[in-house]
């Protein structure tokens, strides 16, 4: 039969349609092999062993199934796909060894485990605990000495302003200044003296308790009323003034003392510092005021007298006795009294209370340092001093040696 040989009519056609096709192979020797069973051909093999007889196919030198179970052994021991490649390495393997068992987990986490701290331990840790609570609260500054050091630094021009103000409505003062050269005389008849008598009467009423008619029942050399109704009402409001203004002063006097008083047992230098504070506020604030009287008296007097009084109840006529009595050049004087009082005040305090090296405790760190730096430098001296003669014997000694060294050479 060749290539142009009729085909017989009663052939059938071959199929050649792929689409009906499965993955299955078409021998059994292409089948995967289980894993860890070997197939037909390698068991036979294996029975037969390496010293058996040959086949007579073998002898004859043509493949049989005993012979092809060499070439085909590789290809049934290897899996064709991946996974399937791993679960038999994981099979020939057996579990992995790695991990650790359920005994030693549990021994691991009973030894992570502390154990209970003895009791000599936690005494120890709660003295620790009680010695940093202690020291903590030793370097806290305390709030109330701070406290108390503004208060002293508000509370001292104030003060200030009050004594003054004490001094300048007194008797001594009155005297002074009728009697001081170029004090303006009354030109309606009041002679010093009279001035004296009458103005007396005017400041011991402004700090005594007697009512109204102290001032209202006094008469002159005719038997006349001294003073009308709206000069008894004003030095009334005048001795309201004055007296709040006085017993202000000498409640905060009180708790200046107390301030001071705790401050100089709790608080070292904290006295200091408050009347220095209050120094420098009160000549700030005289300061201001000066200039202000200084640029306009009259208005400032107005201002004044506006703030305490009320309109109208504080101006009288030159004839009136307060106005003859105590005329504007006595309230200029008594303004400028009062301002010098306070500002040399506050000049002594800020002098005495000024925060030199020795006050502020920085002379006494100073010479203990230098103390302690002498004391150390002694030690290295006398050190160095005992270390000569050493040096000196050691020195000699080895002079002595190298010489009896040479002499029994």
């Amino acid at each position: 039969m060749t290539d142009k040989s009729p085909t017989p009519p009663d052939r059938p056609d071959p199929h050649l349609d792929p689409s009906d096709d499965t993955d299955e192979p078409a021998f059994d020797w292409m089948k995967p092999a289980a894993a860890g069973k070997p197939g037909p051909a390698a068991a036979a093999g294996t029975a037969a062993g390496p010293s058996g007889p040959a086949g007579p196919a073998t002898a004859a030198g043509k493949p049989t199934a005993g012979t092809a179970a060499p070439s085909a052994a590789p290809t049934a021991s290897q899996p064709e796909s991946r996974a399937d490649r791993k679960a038999a390495e994981a099979a020939a393997t057996g579990p992995s060894n790695t991990s650790p068992s359920d005994d030693e987990e549990r021994g691991a986490v009973a030894g992570a485990r502390p154990d209970p701290a003895p009791e000599d331990e936690v005494e120890r840790r709660n003295a620790e605990r009680r010695t940093a609570e202690r020291e903590q609260a030793a370097k806290a500054k305390p709030v109330l000495p701070r406290v108390l050091q503004v208060l002293l630094a508000v509370f001292y021009p104030v003060i200030l302003l009050v004594l003054a103000v004490r001094a300048v409505t007194s008797p001594l003062f009155l005297w002074v200044e009728y009697n001081r050269p170029g004090f303006p005389g009354d030109g309606y008849g009041f002679s010093t003296d009279d001035r004296m008598t009458y103005g007396s009467y005017a400041v011991d009423y402004l700090s005594n308790w007697s009512g109204p008619r102290y001032l209202g029942d006094l008469v002159d050399q005719s038997g006349e009323r001294l003073f009308k109704d709206g000069e008894v009402s004003h030095m009334a409001d005048v001795k309201a003034v004055i007296l709040s203004t006085f017993g202000a002063g000498t409640l905060l006097i009180l708790l200046g003392l107390v301030a001071v008083i705790y401050l100089k047992r709790r608080h070292n230098g904290g006295v200091r510092r408050g009347l220095f504070a209050g120094s420098i506020v009160t000549l700030a604030l005289i300061i201001g005021l000066g200039t202000l009287a200084v640029l306009g008296w009259e208005q400032f007097f107005t201002d004044f007298h506006r703030i305490f009084f009320a309109n109208g109840t504080w101006t009288f006529t030159l004839q009136d006795t307060l106005i003859r009595l105590f005329p504007g050049q006595f309230w200029m004087d008594a303004g400028i009294v009062i301002g010098s009082l306070v500002l040399l005040a506050s000049l002594v305090t800020l002098v005495l209370t000024w925060p030199t090296r020795r006050r502020r405790g920085l002379g006494k760190k100073a010479a203990a340092t230098s103390k302690g730096a002498d004391t150390d430098a002694g030690a290295g001296t006398g050190a160095t001093a005992g270390d000569a003669p050493a040096a000196d014997g050691t020195a000699g000694s080895d002079a002595e040696g190298a010489a009896r060294t040479r002499h029994t050479v």
